[in-house]
């Protein structure tokens, strides 16, 4: 079984954790319960399949069940703290600690660099600039970005990308993209995706000053049914699936471009406003 340090979704480590003994020894979810201090004999599998939550008083009891102490404990509280508050801030603040914790025991988390990348908005830009500008310095590269981005930002980024393996360094000091791809478990990407969608959000504002040549506004406003929403999410889908196949195929690009999708609502359901005059 893998330490906890290295898991991101609290239900997983129980659930392996319980296989582990249950591997080794003859061992039940009832048990499970029973050393947890919980009088349902089956709530350990509740919780473990998504039905439940645990309170800061099962945390303790849970933990200590399944022997941790230390900054294991510590670990896991953060860990259900991210899996279970449903408050976005809440959610950055466990995570943080639960990097923070893996970092000062010498363990690479994956879905940190995932976190780390989606961070800050000129990442996934330096990552796209670099190779088109061999031989450039972070004072030139930070020169080309039209949102205000210093030298020592693009530096930082170029040292995080390549020590996260989506950038290649040559011995000429050039840079290369990386087959490399960072992926996390829903729940963090998620949660990683949000910033980084808000900052591009803020960045297509100003944008809107841009010669029509070079940018590409457009809207509707429309009625939609869940149905009919849908239809269209899964036509965006494939649009968006298009888009990056001809972005691919591009042997001649000389410039980064966002391209930001948004089907979003601007009122509430007309029958959640009928409920409330009941």
């Amino acid at each position: 079984m893998k330490p906890i340090i290295e898991y991101s979704d609290f239900r997983q480590y129980m659930l392996d954790y319980y296989e582990e003994r249950k591997r080794r020894s003859v061992f039940s979810w009832r048990e499970f319960s029973k050393l947890a201090g919980f009088t349902s004999s089956s709530y350990m599998k509740v919780v473990c399949d998504g039905k439940s939550k645990l309170s800061r008083v099962g945390v303790e009891r849970t933990g200590a069940a399944m022997g941790l102490v230390g900054f294991e404990m510590e670990y896991f509280r953060a860990l259900v703290e991210f899996g279970q508050s449903e408050v976005e801030e809440k959610k950055k603040a466990a995570y943080e600690r639960m990097l923070s914790i893996a970092r000062d025991h010498k363990v690479r988390v994956m879905e940190g660099d995932l976190f780390e990348f989606y961070d800050s908005w000129q990442n996934p830009v330096v990552r796209e600039l670099a190779p088109m500008m061999p031989g450039a310095t972070p004072g030139e590269m930070a020169k080309m970005c039209y949102s205000e981005v210093s030298a020592a930002e693009v530096q930082q980024s170029l040292n995080f990308l390549t020590k996260a393996g989506l950038l290649k360094k040559a011995g000429d000091g050039s840079f290369a993209q990386a087959e490399t791809s960072i992926k996390g478990t829903p729940d963090a990407t998620r949660l990683a995706l949000r910033g980084m969608h808000r900052m591009m959000s803020r960045l297509a504002t100003p944008s809107i000053d841009l010669p029509v040549e070079e940018r590409n506004f457009s809207g509707v406003t429309m009625g939609l049914s869940r149905e009919s929403y849908e239809r269209i999410v899964k036509v965006l889908d494939e649009c968006r699936r298009q888009v990056i196949s001809i972005a691919a195929e591009d042997q001649n690009a000389d410039q980064v471009y966002r391209l930001n999708l948004q089907l979003f609502p601007l009122t509430r359901k007309v029958e959640e406003c009928e409920n409330e005059k009941v």
